[in-house]
């Protein structure tokens, strides 16, 4: 069946309520320009950098923080650690283990990333070492592994490991741990695959801004520049929260500016508002990255049981304005977007309810699958598995050696497309060796 858009959209999807064909349940493969099991294009980075990704024309101002601070950048010398209390460090690398690509799965919930998928990592999504790591957190007991030990390491920067025995261990996160933009440029949190961070269903539970004051303004270009560079990996965070708390998202993790990669982590339960146009993220919301790259994603899982989803007004998964993803041998499933009335908000309604799993908007970004799993998620509006929507027409998506299946749209999806509602230059993925069902 041939792949066509569907039309009487508003600029930032919304769509007629009427469906797409509903005999588009058809297994679609295709051509791409990438090729099979390698990962495809990682985003333009020729776009204006000094542009505001959340304040593009149809999907409104989504942060409410983009004004510039009227002070010095330069003259920050604010000491994030004046505040906490200092983290434990060491200085010798045997205490912890160096990061490798396999690490104990933890015992509870689905293990990270698809079982099947085979696409080879590029080195800049590899993980990160951690053998010489700047601040262990805990010293061998699990009663040592604290959250306010946790939000210190993370205040204190660079590269942060645990110890907190051979067994694995939650730690209740009851504050935000928030990264100060003087603290790197190098900043890795890395759990060893035994660690969950548990936000307890209260407040999110990792923050990054580069354009937050508080958090020390380090450059006369906030939006885009190259640091802090943090790296999650062997991680997982479960019931963060930020409804309620501002209009971002971003349940468990918020990211604007600098770099942002995910490695062999999960994401469970994870929730922020439900209803609203552009808010998204229930796991994980990035706004702007440095010079248009991407933020990878690899080995990684998003709910992955009935149980275990994530839960937004869009992108249950993902959600971002203007930035790219490149998600790599990883899954989503049973995430949900439940907000009501897509973007602009139709007929009186609180608006969202797109990208079941992942929510793209923005202008000049791509979003590239390989290797990936996206099944059993579902919108209330539109793309039950995708939501992608490029406002000025130059976004690309590429799905390589990936699966989409049974991502209900209960609004509107593109035709041919199941799952999928896609707004771009030609209307269609890049497709090859893959099903969308």
């Amino acid at each position: 069946m041939g792949l066509s858009l569907i039309t009487g959209l508003a600029c930032s999807g919304a769509a007629d309520e009427s469906t797409a064909d509903g005999s588009t349940d058809a297994t679609t493969t295709g051509a791409s320009d990438s090729t099979a099991g390698t990962v495809g294009p990682t985003g333009d980075p020729s776009g204006d950098p000094s542009g505001d990704p959340t304040g593009t024309a149809s999907s409104g101002d989504s942060t409410g923080s983009s004004t510039n601070p009227t002070t010095d950048p330069t003259d920050a010398t604010t000491d994030p650690t004046d505040a906490t209390t200092s983290p434990s460090t060491t200085d010798d690398p045997s205490e912890t283990s160096s990061t490798t690509d396999t690490v104990p799965d933890p015992p509870d919930g689905p293990p990270p990333g698809n079982p099947d998928g085979d696409c080879d990592v590029p080195a800049e999504a590899a993980p990160a070492d951690v053998g010489n790591p700047k601040t262990v957190v805990g010293d061998g007991t699990p009663e040592s592994c604290t959250g306010a030990a946790f939000v210190a390491a993370v205040a204190g920067g660079g590269v942060i490991t645990f110890d907190c025995g051979p067994d694995p261990v939650v730690i209740p996160v009851t504050e935000t741990a928030k990264i100060y933009n003087n603290t790197g440029p190098e900043i890795v949190i890395d759990g060893g695959g035994l660690v969950t961070l548990d936000g307890g269903g209260a407040n999110r539970i990792l923050y990054m801004n580069t354009c937050d004051e508080e958090l020390v303004w380090t450059t006369p270009m906030c939006q885009n520049q190259d640091h802090p560079r943090l790296t999650i990996q062997n991680l997982t965070f479960i019931r963060g929260d930020a409804s309620g708390e501002d209009p971002d998202g971003g349940g468990a993790i918020f990211v604007r500016g600098g770099r942002f990669k995910i490695i062999n982590s999960r994401f469970f339960n994870n929730r922020c508002d439900d209803v609203g146009p552009d808010v998204g993220g229930a796991a994980v919301r990035v706004l702007s990255q440095y010079n248009g790259l991407p933020v990878y994603v690899v080995k990684s899982t998003f709910g992955g049981a009935p149980e275990l989803g994530n839960i937004c007004s869009n992108g249950g998964g993902l959600s971002s304005i203007g930035v790219s993803y490149t998600v790599i041998n990883s899954l989503f499933s049973h995430n949900d977007a439940i907000g009501d009335g897509a973007n602009p908000p139709q007929n009186n309604t609180p608006g969202g309810g797109s990208g079941g799993a992942i929510y793209n908007d923005g202008n000049t970004f791509t979003l590239t699958l390989c290797g990936t799993k996206i099944v059993d998620n579902h919108a209330n509006e539109g793309g039950g598995a995708i939501f992608f929507v490029s406002n000025d027409l130059t976004g690309d998506l590429y799905i390589t050696d990936s699966t989409l299946s049974n991502n209900p749209s209960d609004g509107f999806e593109t035709q041919g497309l199941p799952g999928i509602f896609m707004l771009a230059a030609d209307g269609n993925p890049h497709v090859t060796n893959s099903t969308i069902e």
